[in-house]
């Protein structure tokens, strides 16, 4: 009896030992099968354009974003929410466009019940980081990071305080960190630093004069010093997180030039863009699907193994970096700009498909200004523009151009396929009247859909201003 007794105490415990280590097995087999968070990096340009390889301007160098572009994949056609770095930066740091996060005008920020991206992947276990322009000047610490840096206007220390931080990091939670370069925002270089002013190509709907060059290689500078932060930061992130890093390199908007940042046309709104992410990315892939800056948010939540929310307008496009099947992306891309200040107050609105771009300038009666004709004596806004508007009293070519500067149709339609740099405007042509009034619905509808019917803020300009660019003198 008491054999009898201890022989089911000892099968009792040794079934208990073995259910213990089968549940422990079973615990650690499901550890080796979770997908491990990776890493990410996310590195910003500010006001660059698609001014540099692989997308085909030759007068770039850009060493370091061309080893990017061959080791991950380029999207050729990513795009941002607004052309503008506020409204920009917050649409990527909230999944939401400019009407439904509150950030509509330059300098504005979301509002601050809006869900923001460090608390998606707080959520999964990350430690989030900002150094250097991530938000907003002075705006990033609204965001939830945990830990921020030298947002402020031209901070040259806002990288190199990066690879610091980094260097020093013991913390063994996956890291997120968002690093911002200034470059190349204005003020560029003082210098040319070696691009010859007079060999450079000059982009489509550019005056030809002495002084344009000398800017435009200034602007080929300051590309330059951002391709060296690039390279500073990825040999750091290699080194110190390892090659296998999710890495996200895009910029805010296009360039300042007078049809760059501020409109709506691809060199304001396309930008760069390239993920590096090596076992899963194929090196020097590149794809035509078309992305928004709304997207990146619901990405790096699917990429750090969590499930994007679904009451946001982006969308995941992760399915470009795992998938073998061609991914297709989005079928029309919508961007909005609405001021910034009073220096710039021409609210537009545009959809862009495949083939066709419209824009409704929503008050045509307005003079388009920016800081290019406005700020002329300022740092490098737009020294050069005077010398635009001096050649266009005698050149009829250099005439057209400043008069589509200032002065803009209520609509513009334009067939990217015959006409990729946006110069002929179709919207009066009857032959595309279908194609006009498909896109002026489509714009609409989604208008209402995000209640994009907000006051616009600043006071706008209706005339030209000096051609020197100081305030005219009160009257007699």
């Amino acid at each position: 009896m008491i054999l009898r007794s201890a022989l089911r105490s000892a099968l009792a415990t040794a079934s208990l030992v073995a259910l213990s280590q089968a549940g422990a097995l079973a615990r650690d087999r499901q550890k080796a099968e979770a997908p491990a968070r990776p890493n990410l990096v996310i590195f910003l340009a500010d006001d660059l354009g698609n001014d540099v390889p692989p997308w085909g301007d030759t007068n770039a160098r850009a060493p370091n974003i061309a080893k990017l572009a061959a080791e991950g994949l380029a999207f050729d056609r990513a795009f941002v929410a607004s052309p503008a770095c506020a409204p920009s930066r917050a649409a990527l740091l909230t999944g939401l466009m400019p009407a439904r996060n509150g950030a509509e005008a330059n300098q504005s920020a979301p509002r601050r019940d809006v869900r923001k991206l460090p608390s998606y992947l707080h959520d999964l276990g990350y430690e989030v980081v900002a150094f250097g322009k991530v938000s907003h000047y002075q705006q990033t610490g609204m965001y939830g990071f945990d830990h921020f840096e030298h947002d402020k206007f031209h901070d040259p220390e806002g990288v190199p305080s990066a690879i610091r931080w980094l260097k020093a990091r013991k913390d063994r939670k996956p890291l997120a960190i968002f690093i911002g370069s200034n470059w190349p925002h204005v003020p560029w270089p003082e210098t040319t630093e070696g691009f010859q002013p007079a060999a450079i190509a000059l982009p489509a709907k550019t005056v030809d004069t002495p002084v344009t060059r000398d800017a435009r290689a200034r602007y080929y500078a300051a590309i330059s010093r951002l391709d060296r932060e690039l390279g500073d930061t990825l040999d750091t992130v290699d080194s110190v997180l390892g090659p296998d890093t999710f890495v996200l390199f895009s910029s805010d908007h296009g360039a300042q030039w007078p049809f760059g940042k501020w409109n709506l046309y691809d060199t304001g709104i396309r930008v760069p863009m390239i993920v590096r992410w090596r076992g899963h990315v194929v090196p020097g892939a590149r794809t035509d699907a078309m992305v928004s800056w709304v997207d990146i948010l619901p990405t790096l939540v699917d990429v750090a193994g969590g499930k994007p929310a679904g009451d946001i307008d982006g969308r995941s496009f992760a399915g470009a970096l795992r998938s073998k099947v061609k991914f297709r992306g989005r079928s029309e891309i919508f961007t909005t700009h609405n001021n910034d200040g009073s220096i710039n107050v021409y609210p537009m609105r545009s959809v862009r498909t495949d083939r066709w771009k419209y824009i409704h300038n929503l008050h045509p009666e307005y003079a388009y200004t920016t800081h290019i004709d406005q700020w002329v004596k300022r740092v490098d806004s737009g020294k050069y523009f005077p010398s635009w508007r001096k050649a266009a009293a005698s050149d009829p070519a250099a005439k057209a151009i400043v008069d589509n500067y200032y002065r803009r149709p209520g609509e513009e339609l334009y067939d990217l396929a015959a006409d990729p740099q946006e110069q002929h405007n179709l919207a009066a042509d009857p032959h595309y009247a279908r194609v006009l009034k498909g896109l002026r619905t489509r714009l609409a509808g989604w208008r209402a859909a995000q209640k994009d019917d907000h006051a616009v803020a600043g006071k706008p300009h209706f005339e030209e201003g000096p051609i020197d660019g100081e305030p005219a003198p009160p009257a007699d």
